[in-house]
């Protein structure tokens, strides 16, 4: 099972279970190992997670984080977990940034099993950042997200390699939210520097009441006219194809010879493998006997009734 389908897999009981957990324990024990183990560290040897991880820092001793993870026998990734109700922007990850300046971990994770929250010290040497660098929600997956978290497994685990992707990411969080809370609702700055290019007068506080709504529509309409216009390129794509078919040259394929197609088209085992996989999950609701596949140059396409303008999805397997 690929890595992905594995955190979906996890995710996925996480509506099932989260009325039966009750405390922390039984969320480190549902959620987060399962997660770790994902992650290719096996949680039973203690070589490479250590529970309850003792590293006292100056007066404060005993104190203890709830997982370390090591790699060649140092500490690597410090775990610690809240409960699964808990707000995690309530929660102050105080182990974590005691231990940061004592120990030699550099990814501080701070997890309530459905939100994982990582942090490192790009501010300032072994002290750990105020904010995350990554966030994952389970209930929310975004798959860009999980590819940034296959950096995490044990076998590709590199913290020099880490450190300049956990800087893009911190910075591209922090500017992506930025640009969220200035399209909902302008601020002064940001609509003076769009006002001060296209109006010559003085910015006025009635100026900055009339720009403020001209700048929001302005920002809103750009980006619905953006997306329309990748609509609109993608639809005339499919046109030239349906055209294509059209014409008699429709791309049906031989699932028993698979090699016979026209044009150089070859269908692979793995395509076969994700139609056969499409009728499956589809099975319950659907007559297997209404799924086709179309196999093309750039994808493979998996129809309804055979029908190209019935599209239920293309498998992207012969490109990097």
């Amino acid at each position: 099972m690929d890595f992905i389908d594995q955190i979906k897999e996890l995710a996925a009981r996480i509506p099932k279970l989260r009325e039966s957990i009750k405390t922390e324990e039984a969320t480190k024990n549902a959620l987060v190992m399962p997660l770790i183990n994902i992650l290719g560290y096996n949680v039973f040897d203690p070589t490479e997670v250590v529970p309850e991880y003792t590293a006292d820092f100056g007066t404060k001793k005993g104190e203890k984080v709830d997982y370390a993870i090591f790699k060649d026998g140092n500490p690597v990734i410090l775990i610690e977990c809240k409960n699964i109700d808990a707000d995690l922007d309530r929660v102050h990850a105080s182990q974590l940034f005691r231990y940061f300046s004592v120990n030699e971990a550099k990814i501080g994770i701070l997890t309530n099993g459905i939100i994982y929250r990582f942090y490192t010290d790009l501010d300032s040497p072994n002290k750990m950042d105020e904010k995350s660098f990554l966030e994952i929600n389970l209930l929310e997956i975004k798959e860009p997200l999980i590819q940034e978290l296959k950096r995490f497994k044990k076998e590709s685990f590199d913290i020099d390699d880490l450190a300049p992707a956990a800087c893009e990411l911190k910075y591209t969080r922090e500017i992506k939210q930025i640009l969220s809370k200035e399209l909902n609702s302008p601020s002064e700055d940001f609509v003076k520097f769009f006002a001060k290019q296209v109006h010559n007068g003085p910015f006025t506080q009635n100026v900055r009441e009339k720009f403020t709504g001209i700048t929001k529509n302005a920002l809103g309409q750009f980006i619905n006219e953006r997306i329309n216009e990748r609509l609109k390129f993608a639809m005339s794509e499919e046109t030239s194809e349906d055209t294509i078919e059209e014409n008699g040259e429709k791309d049906l394929v031989d699932i028993e010879n698979p090699d016979n197609s026209n044009d150089g088209i070859v269908t692979t085992e793995e395509e076969i493998e994700g139609y056969h996989i499409v009728k499956s999950i589809l099975r319950a609701t659907i007559d297997p006997k209404r799924i086709a596949m179309r196999d093309k140059k750039r994808y493979c396409g998996i129809l309804l009734d055979d029908n190209n303008r019935k599209p239920i999805c293309r498998l992207h397997f012969n490109t990097r």
